[in-house]
Protein backbone atom coordinates (compact mmCIF):
# COMPACT_ATOMS: atom_id res chain seq x y z
CA UNK A 1 0.00 0.00 0.00
CA UNK A 2 1.43 3.37 -1.02
CA UNK A 3 1.80 6.14 1.60
CA UNK A 4 -0.44 9.22 1.40
CA UNK A 5 0.47 11.45 -1.52
CA UNK A 6 -1.68 13.89 -3.48
CA UNK A 7 0.25 15.19 -6.51
CA UNK A 8 -2.27 17.91 -7.35
CA UNK A 9 -2.36 19.22 -3.80
CA UNK A 10 1.43 19.06 -3.53
CA UNK A 11 1.75 21.03 -6.77
CA UNK A 12 -0.68 23.69 -5.58
CA UNK A 13 1.08 24.02 -2.22
CA UNK A 14 4.47 24.20 -3.95
CA UNK A 15 3.26 27.02 -6.20
CA UNK A 16 2.03 29.00 -3.18
CA UNK A 17 5.28 28.36 -1.27
CA UNK A 18 7.30 29.59 -4.23
CA UNK A 19 5.20 32.76 -4.39
CA UNK A 20 5.36 33.28 -0.63
CA UNK A 21 9.15 33.04 -0.73
CA UNK A 22 9.10 36.36 -2.59
CA UNK A 23 6.19 37.89 -0.67
CA UNK A 24 6.35 40.94 1.57
CA UNK A 25 5.35 40.95 5.23
CA UNK A 26 1.69 41.67 4.44
CA UNK A 27 1.44 38.68 2.11
CA UNK A 28 2.98 36.34 4.67
CA UNK A 29 0.73 37.67 7.43
CA UNK A 30 -2.39 37.17 5.28
CA UNK A 31 -1.43 33.55 4.64
CA UNK A 32 -0.85 32.93 8.34
CA UNK A 33 -4.18 34.44 9.37
CA UNK A 34 -6.12 32.50 6.74
CA UNK A 35 -4.46 29.22 7.72
CA UNK A 36 -4.86 29.87 11.44
CA UNK A 37 -8.62 30.36 10.99
CA UNK A 38 -8.81 27.10 9.03
CA UNK A 39 -6.80 25.31 11.74
CA UNK A 40 -9.08 26.56 14.53
CA UNK A 41 -12.12 25.40 12.58
CA UNK A 42 -10.56 21.97 12.08
CA UNK A 43 -9.48 21.81 15.73
CA UNK A 44 -13.12 21.96 16.78
CA UNK A 45 -13.36 18.33 15.61
CA UNK A 46 -10.89 17.41 18.36
CA UNK A 47 -12.77 16.85 21.65
CA UNK A 48 -9.87 18.26 23.66
CA UNK A 49 -9.49 21.40 21.54
CA UNK A 50 -13.25 21.82 21.37
CA UNK A 51 -13.13 22.22 25.16
CA UNK A 52 -10.29 24.72 24.96
CA UNK A 53 -11.96 26.77 22.23
CA UNK A 54 -15.34 26.78 23.97
CA UNK A 55 -13.75 27.99 27.18
CA UNK A 56 -12.53 31.08 25.34
CA UNK A 57 -16.00 32.22 24.29
CA UNK A 58 -18.20 32.09 21.23
CA UNK A 59 -16.60 35.15 19.66
CA UNK A 60 -13.61 33.03 18.75
CA UNK A 61 -10.20 33.36 20.34
CA UNK A 62 -7.06 34.86 18.98
CA UNK A 63 -3.92 32.80 19.16
CA UNK A 64 -2.62 34.55 22.28
CA UNK A 65 -5.92 33.81 24.05
CA UNK A 66 -5.37 30.06 23.88
CA UNK A 67 -3.54 28.20 26.63
CA UNK A 68 -0.10 26.70 26.26
CA UNK A 69 -0.27 22.93 25.77
CA UNK A 70 2.45 20.39 26.51
CA UNK A 71 3.20 16.89 25.33
CA UNK A 72 2.49 14.94 28.57
CA UNK A 73 -1.01 16.38 28.95
CA UNK A 74 -1.91 15.82 25.29
CA UNK A 75 -0.52 12.28 25.25
CA UNK A 76 -2.57 11.41 28.35
CA UNK A 77 -5.68 12.45 26.42
CA UNK A 78 -4.47 11.37 22.99
CA UNK A 79 -7.77 9.89 21.78
CA UNK A 80 -9.46 13.21 22.56
CA UNK A 81 -6.61 15.23 21.03
CA UNK A 82 -6.86 13.85 17.48
CA UNK A 83 -9.61 15.08 15.17
CA UNK A 84 -10.34 11.68 13.58
CA UNK A 85 -12.15 9.32 16.00
CA UNK A 86 -10.81 6.33 14.05
CA UNK A 87 -7.32 7.07 15.40
CA UNK A 88 -6.62 5.39 18.72
CA UNK A 89 -3.39 5.49 20.67
CA UNK A 90 -3.35 1.80 21.54
CA UNK A 91 -3.61 0.89 17.85
CA UNK A 92 -0.89 3.42 16.99
CA UNK A 93 1.40 2.00 19.67
CA UNK A 94 0.99 -1.48 18.19
CA UNK A 95 1.59 -0.09 14.71
CA UNK A 96 4.86 1.68 15.53
CA UNK A 97 6.11 -1.27 17.58
CA UNK A 98 6.62 -3.18 14.31
CA UNK A 99 9.61 -1.92 12.25
CA UNK A 100 8.03 -3.54 9.18
CA UNK A 101 5.41 -0.77 9.24
CA UNK A 102 7.96 2.02 8.70
CA UNK A 103 6.64 4.00 5.73
CA UNK A 104 3.35 2.05 5.64
CA UNK A 105 0.20 4.20 5.93
CA UNK A 106 -1.81 3.85 9.13
CA UNK A 107 -5.49 3.18 8.37
CA UNK A 108 -4.48 3.47 4.74
CA UNK A 109 -4.30 7.28 4.86
CA UNK A 110 -1.92 8.59 7.54
CA UNK A 111 1.85 8.87 7.88
CA UNK A 112 2.97 8.15 11.46
CA UNK A 113 6.20 8.75 13.34
CA UNK A 114 7.41 8.98 16.92
CA UNK A 115 9.48 11.65 18.59
CA UNK A 116 12.86 10.52 19.89
CA UNK A 117 11.94 11.13 23.53
CA UNK A 118 14.71 13.71 23.99
CA UNK A 119 12.42 15.79 26.21
CA UNK A 120 10.75 12.88 27.96
CA UNK A 121 8.56 9.97 26.89
CA UNK A 122 8.09 9.77 23.10
CA UNK A 123 5.00 11.18 21.45
CA UNK A 124 3.27 9.84 18.35
CA UNK A 125 2.47 12.19 15.48
CA UNK A 126 -0.03 11.56 12.70
CA UNK A 127 0.10 13.38 9.35
CA UNK A 128 -2.45 13.38 6.56
CA UNK A 129 -1.83 13.94 2.84
CA UNK A 130 -2.24 17.73 3.18
CA UNK A 131 0.41 17.99 5.90
CA UNK A 132 2.80 15.78 3.94
CA UNK A 133 2.22 17.89 0.82
CA UNK A 134 3.31 20.95 2.82
CA UNK A 135 6.46 19.29 4.18
CA UNK A 136 7.35 17.91 0.73
CA UNK A 137 6.91 21.29 -0.94
CA UNK A 138 8.88 23.18 1.73
CA UNK A 139 11.79 20.75 1.38
CA UNK A 140 11.73 20.99 -2.42
CA UNK A 141 11.29 24.75 -2.74
CA UNK A 142 13.13 26.28 0.22
CA UNK A 143 16.18 24.07 0.61
CA UNK A 144 19.04 26.08 -0.97
CA UNK A 145 20.31 24.95 -4.35
CA UNK A 146 24.00 24.40 -3.72
CA UNK A 147 24.85 23.25 -7.25
CA UNK A 148 22.61 25.10 -9.72
CA UNK A 149 24.68 24.09 -12.76
CA UNK A 150 24.41 20.40 -11.92
CA UNK A 151 20.67 20.80 -11.41
CA UNK A 152 20.38 22.46 -14.81
CA UNK A 153 21.72 19.36 -16.56
CA UNK A 154 20.15 16.87 -14.11
CA UNK A 155 16.91 18.49 -12.87
CA UNK A 156 15.49 15.21 -11.52
CA UNK A 157 18.65 14.24 -9.64
CA UNK A 158 19.06 11.00 -11.59
CA UNK A 159 22.80 10.97 -10.89
CA UNK A 160 22.48 11.60 -7.16
CA UNK A 161 23.01 8.98 -4.46
CA UNK A 162 21.77 10.14 -1.06
CA UNK A 163 22.51 8.44 2.26
CA UNK A 164 20.94 9.36 5.59
CA UNK A 165 23.10 8.41 8.59
CA UNK A 166 21.14 8.19 11.82
CA UNK A 167 18.76 6.05 13.87
CA UNK A 168 16.95 3.86 11.38
CA UNK A 169 15.32 1.11 13.46
CA UNK A 170 12.31 3.05 14.72
CA UNK A 171 9.45 5.13 13.43
CA UNK A 172 11.43 8.37 13.53
CA UNK A 173 10.48 11.23 11.22
CA UNK A 174 13.63 11.07 9.07
CA UNK A 175 13.49 7.29 8.63
CA UNK A 176 9.76 7.23 7.90
CA UNK A 177 10.13 10.10 5.40
CA UNK A 178 12.91 8.35 3.50
CA UNK A 179 11.06 5.04 3.36
CA UNK A 180 7.94 6.88 2.22
CA UNK A 181 9.86 8.41 -0.70
CA UNK A 182 11.30 5.01 -1.61
CA UNK A 183 7.82 3.50 -1.72
CA UNK A 184 6.31 6.35 -3.69
CA UNK A 185 9.07 6.24 -6.31
CA UNK A 186 10.71 2.82 -6.76
CA UNK A 187 13.29 4.45 -9.02
CA UNK A 188 14.70 6.10 -5.89
CA UNK A 189 15.15 2.82 -4.02
CA UNK A 190 18.69 2.20 -5.21
CA UNK A 191 19.73 5.85 -4.81
CA UNK A 192 18.20 6.68 -1.42
CA UNK A 193 19.53 4.78 1.56
CA UNK A 194 19.46 4.89 5.35
CA UNK A 195 22.52 3.79 7.33
CA UNK A 196 22.57 3.19 11.09
CA UNK A 197 24.92 5.23 13.25
CA UNK A 198 24.61 2.58 15.99
CA UNK A 199 27.07 0.25 14.28
CA UNK A 200 30.84 0.37 14.91
CA UNK A 201 32.55 3.17 13.03
CA UNK A 202 34.52 0.74 10.84
CA UNK A 203 31.26 -0.89 9.70
CA UNK A 204 29.69 2.51 9.08
CA UNK A 205 32.68 3.51 6.95
CA UNK A 206 32.46 0.27 4.96
CA UNK A 207 28.75 0.81 4.29
CA UNK A 208 29.35 4.35 3.08
CA UNK A 209 32.06 3.03 0.75
CA UNK A 210 29.51 0.62 -0.77
CA UNK A 211 26.96 3.37 -1.39
CA UNK A 212 29.42 6.14 -2.44
CA UNK A 213 26.91 8.93 -1.71
CA UNK A 214 26.90 12.25 -3.53
CA UNK A 215 24.75 13.69 -0.70
CA UNK A 216 25.10 12.80 2.99
CA UNK A 217 22.27 13.82 5.34
CA UNK A 218 22.98 13.46 9.05
CA UNK A 219 23.47 15.20 12.40
CA UNK A 220 26.31 17.68 13.00
CA UNK A 221 28.07 15.40 15.52
CA UNK A 222 27.97 12.54 13.00
CA UNK A 223 29.25 14.81 10.22
CA UNK A 224 32.22 15.76 12.41
CA UNK A 225 32.96 12.09 13.13
CA UNK A 226 32.84 11.27 9.41
CA UNK A 227 35.10 14.25 8.68
CA UNK A 228 37.63 12.92 11.19
CA UNK A 229 37.52 9.51 9.51
CA UNK A 230 38.01 11.16 6.12
CA UNK A 231 41.01 13.22 7.22
CA UNK A 232 42.53 10.10 8.78
CA UNK A 233 42.28 8.36 5.41
CA UNK A 234 39.86 5.69 6.59
CA UNK A 235 36.74 7.12 4.89
CA UNK A 236 37.10 7.60 1.14
CA UNK A 237 33.91 9.13 -0.23
CA UNK A 238 33.48 12.32 -2.23
CA UNK A 239 30.08 13.84 -1.41
CA UNK A 240 29.08 17.00 -3.21
CA UNK A 241 26.80 18.19 -0.40
CA UNK A 242 26.46 17.58 3.35
CA UNK A 243 23.03 18.22 4.91
CA UNK A 244 22.80 18.51 8.68
CA UNK A 245 20.07 19.10 11.26
CA UNK A 246 18.82 18.05 14.67
CA UNK A 247 21.72 19.51 16.67
CA UNK A 248 23.70 22.72 16.95
CA UNK A 249 26.06 23.22 14.01
CA UNK A 250 28.72 25.66 15.18
CA UNK A 251 30.79 27.69 12.70
CA UNK A 252 33.85 25.64 13.71
CA UNK A 253 32.02 22.36 13.05
CA UNK A 254 30.78 23.58 9.67
CA UNK A 255 34.26 24.73 8.67
CA UNK A 256 35.84 21.44 9.74
CA UNK A 257 33.34 19.29 7.81
CA UNK A 258 33.53 21.51 4.74
CA UNK A 259 37.33 21.36 4.76
CA UNK A 260 37.40 17.58 5.18
CA UNK A 261 35.06 16.84 2.29
CA UNK A 262 35.70 19.96 0.17
CA UNK A 263 31.98 20.52 -0.35
CA UNK A 264 29.27 22.85 0.98
CA UNK A 265 27.48 22.11 4.26
CA UNK A 266 23.90 23.28 4.72
CA UNK A 267 21.90 23.15 7.94
CA UNK A 268 18.16 23.04 8.57
CA UNK A 269 15.79 23.15 11.51
CA UNK A 270 12.90 20.77 11.98
CA UNK A 271 11.10 18.73 14.59
CA UNK A 272 8.83 15.74 14.86
CA UNK A 273 6.02 18.24 15.40
CA UNK A 274 6.78 20.06 12.12
CA UNK A 275 9.22 18.47 9.72
CA UNK A 276 10.54 21.58 7.94
CA UNK A 277 10.49 24.57 10.27
CA UNK A 278 13.36 26.58 8.78
CA UNK A 279 16.01 26.46 6.06
CA UNK A 280 19.24 28.34 5.44
CA UNK A 281 19.56 30.91 2.72
CA UNK A 282 22.68 31.62 0.66
CA UNK A 283 23.83 34.06 3.37
CA UNK A 284 23.71 31.36 6.05
CA UNK A 285 20.67 32.79 7.85
CA UNK A 286 17.99 30.38 9.10
CA UNK A 287 14.60 31.47 7.73
CA UNK A 288 11.44 30.34 9.49
CA UNK A 289 8.70 29.00 7.20
CA UNK A 290 6.33 31.48 8.81
CA UNK A 291 3.63 31.01 6.19
CA UNK A 292 3.03 27.48 7.57
CA UNK A 293 4.39 27.52 11.12
CA UNK A 294 4.10 30.04 13.94
CA UNK A 295 6.84 30.08 16.57
CA UNK A 296 6.42 32.13 19.75
CA UNK A 297 9.63 32.58 21.78
CA UNK A 298 8.56 32.90 25.43
CA UNK A 299 10.09 33.16 28.88
CA UNK A 300 9.61 30.75 31.79
CA UNK A 301 6.15 32.24 32.51
CA UNK A 302 4.96 31.91 28.91
CA UNK A 303 5.35 35.62 28.12
CA UNK A 304 6.66 36.71 24.73
CA UNK A 305 10.30 37.80 24.72
CA UNK A 306 11.46 40.72 22.57
CA UNK A 307 13.27 40.20 19.25
CA UNK A 308 16.92 39.29 19.69
CA UNK A 309 16.34 37.69 23.11
CA UNK A 310 16.84 33.96 23.49
CA UNK A 311 13.70 32.34 24.83
CA UNK A 312 13.33 29.91 27.70
CA UNK A 313 11.17 27.77 25.43
CA UNK A 314 9.17 28.08 22.23
CA UNK A 315 5.51 27.56 21.33
CA UNK A 316 4.67 25.99 17.96
CA UNK A 317 1.45 26.31 16.02
CA UNK A 318 1.44 23.92 13.06
CA UNK A 319 -0.81 25.39 10.37
CA UNK A 320 -0.56 22.33 8.11
CA UNK A 321 -1.69 19.47 10.35
CA UNK A 322 -5.45 19.44 10.92
CA UNK A 323 -5.80 15.83 12.04
CA UNK A 324 -3.67 16.27 15.17
CA UNK A 325 -3.81 19.96 16.08
CA UNK A 326 -0.70 21.55 17.55
CA UNK A 327 -1.63 25.04 18.79
CA UNK A 328 0.75 26.88 21.13
CA UNK A 329 2.51 23.58 21.77
CA UNK A 330 5.65 23.81 23.91
CA UNK A 331 8.44 22.22 21.84
CA UNK A 332 11.15 23.02 24.41
CA UNK A 333 13.60 24.70 22.02
CA UNK A 334 15.37 27.95 22.82
CA UNK A 335 15.32 30.42 19.93
CA UNK A 336 15.77 34.12 19.24
CA UNK A 337 13.65 35.86 16.62
CA UNK A 338 15.48 38.57 14.70
CA UNK A 339 13.63 41.67 13.55
CA UNK A 340 15.97 42.74 10.75
CA UNK A 341 15.47 41.79 7.10
CA UNK A 342 18.08 39.37 5.78
CA UNK A 343 20.53 40.49 3.12
CA UNK A 344 19.12 37.80 0.83
CA UNK A 345 15.94 39.89 0.53
CA UNK A 346 13.52 37.30 1.91
CA UNK A 347 10.87 38.53 4.34
CA UNK A 348 10.65 35.13 6.00
CA UNK A 349 11.79 35.80 9.58
CA UNK A 350 15.34 34.90 10.60
CA UNK A 351 15.69 32.80 13.75
CA UNK A 352 18.66 31.70 15.79
CA UNK A 353 18.34 28.28 17.43
CA UNK A 354 20.08 27.02 20.52
CA UNK A 355 19.78 23.36 19.62
CA UNK A 356 21.00 20.18 21.22
CA UNK A 357 24.70 20.41 22.01
CA UNK A 358 25.51 17.11 23.71
CA UNK A 359 29.11 15.95 23.67
CA UNK A 360 30.70 13.16 21.66
CA UNK A 361 32.47 10.87 24.14
CA UNK A 362 36.03 9.67 23.66
CA UNK A 363 36.60 6.41 25.52
CA UNK A 364 39.40 3.90 25.77
CA UNK A 365 42.70 3.07 27.44
CA UNK A 366 45.36 5.63 28.22
CA UNK A 367 47.35 4.20 25.32
CA UNK A 368 45.86 2.83 22.18
CA UNK A 369 43.11 3.83 19.80
CA UNK A 370 40.19 5.69 21.35
CA UNK A 371 36.55 5.00 20.56
CA UNK A 372 34.22 7.91 19.72
CA UNK A 373 30.63 7.51 20.90
CA UNK A 374 28.01 9.75 19.32
CA UNK A 375 25.57 11.36 21.78
CA UNK A 376 22.50 10.67 19.65
CA UNK A 377 23.49 7.04 19.23
CA UNK A 378 23.88 6.69 22.99
CA UNK A 379 20.50 8.34 23.60
CA UNK A 380 18.84 6.06 21.05
CA UNK A 381 20.15 2.95 22.80
CA UNK A 382 18.96 4.09 26.23
CA UNK A 383 15.52 5.09 24.96
CA UNK A 384 14.82 2.26 22.54
CA UNK A 385 16.45 -0.68 24.31
CA UNK A 386 16.07 0.28 27.97
CA UNK A 387 13.01 2.55 27.93
CA UNK A 388 15.02 5.14 29.87
CA UNK A 389 14.06 8.69 28.93
CA UNK A 390 14.96 10.81 31.96
CA UNK A 391 18.73 10.38 32.01
CA UNK A 392 22.07 12.11 31.89
CA UNK A 393 25.40 10.43 31.08
CA UNK A 394 28.44 12.11 32.60
CA UNK A 395 31.96 10.98 31.70
CA UNK A 396 34.22 10.68 34.75
CA UNK A 397 37.32 9.35 33.01
CA UNK A 398 38.50 7.63 29.86
CA UNK A 399 36.95 4.36 31.07
CA UNK A 400 34.24 5.51 33.48
CA UNK A 401 30.71 6.84 32.98
CA UNK A 402 27.97 7.87 35.37
CA UNK A 403 24.39 7.14 34.31
CA UNK A 404 22.00 9.37 36.26
CA UNK A 405 18.27 9.99 36.48
CA UNK A 406 16.31 12.62 38.35
CA UNK A 407 13.73 10.03 39.36
CA UNK A 408 14.08 7.95 42.51
CA UNK A 409 12.64 4.77 43.93
CA UNK A 410 12.42 1.19 42.75
CA UNK A 411 11.10 1.98 39.27
CA UNK A 412 13.96 4.44 38.66
CA UNK A 413 16.55 1.97 39.92
CA UNK A 414 15.20 -0.76 37.65
CA UNK A 415 15.29 1.60 34.67
CA UNK A 416 18.91 2.51 35.45
CA UNK A 417 19.89 -1.17 35.58
CA UNK A 418 18.27 -1.76 32.20
CA UNK A 419 20.06 1.32 30.90
CA UNK A 420 23.42 0.15 32.21
CA UNK A 421 22.99 -3.26 30.57
CA UNK A 422 21.97 -1.75 27.24
CA UNK A 423 24.73 0.85 27.35
CA UNK A 424 27.40 -1.71 28.26
CA UNK A 425 26.36 -3.93 25.36
CA UNK A 426 26.43 -1.01 22.94
CA UNK A 427 29.85 0.17 24.10
CA UNK A 428 31.25 -3.34 23.81
CA UNK A 429 30.01 -3.45 20.21
CA UNK A 430 31.82 -0.17 19.56
CA UNK A 431 35.08 -1.54 20.97
CA UNK A 432 34.85 0.09 24.41
CA UNK A 433 33.94 -2.94 26.45
CA UNK A 434 36.00 -2.10 29.55
CA UNK A 435 34.12 1.02 30.54
CA UNK A 436 32.77 1.11 34.09
CA UNK A 437 29.21 2.44 34.36
CA UNK A 438 27.95 3.69 37.73
CA UNK A 439 24.26 4.43 38.31
CA UNK A 440 22.81 7.26 40.38
CA UNK A 441 19.11 7.98 40.91
CA UNK A 442 17.48 11.06 42.39
CA UNK A 443 20.11 13.38 40.95
CA UNK A 444 18.96 16.63 39.31
CA UNK A 445 20.56 17.06 35.87
CA UNK A 446 23.68 19.17 35.48
CA UNK A 447 23.16 22.31 33.40
CA UNK A 448 25.47 24.22 31.12
CA UNK A 449 26.25 27.91 31.39
CA UNK A 450 23.10 28.78 29.39
CA UNK A 451 20.92 26.79 31.76
CA UNK A 452 20.18 24.20 29.10
CA UNK A 453 20.38 20.55 30.17
CA UNK A 454 22.95 18.44 28.32
CA UNK A 455 22.12 14.75 28.27
CA UNK A 456 25.65 13.58 27.43
CA UNK A 457 28.61 15.35 29.03
CA UNK A 458 32.23 14.51 28.19
CA UNK A 459 35.02 14.82 30.72
CA UNK A 460 36.89 18.11 30.67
Amino acid sequence: MLPPFNPWLTGAVAADIAAASQAADAGLAARRERRLRALLEAAARSPRYRELLAARGAAGPGLADLPIVRKPELMRRFDEWVADPAIRLDALRRFVADPANIGTPFLGRYVVWESSGSSGEPAVFVQDAAAMATYDALEAIRRPDLRPLDRLFDPWGAAERMVFVGAIGGHFASTVSIERLRRLNPLLSSRLRSVSFLQPVADLVAELHRHAPTIVATYPSVAVLLAEESLAGRLRIAPKEIWTGGETLSPAMRSFVRRAFDCPVVNSYGASEFLSLASECAHGAMHLNSDWAILEPVDAKGRAVPPGTTSTTTLLTNLANHVQPLIRYDIGDRIALRSDVCACGSHLPVIEIEGRCDDTLELGPARGRRVHVLPLALSTVLEEEAGLFDFQVVQKGMSELELCTGESGGVADAALLRGRTALAGFLALQGAGRVRIRCRSGRPPLRGRTGKVKRVIAST
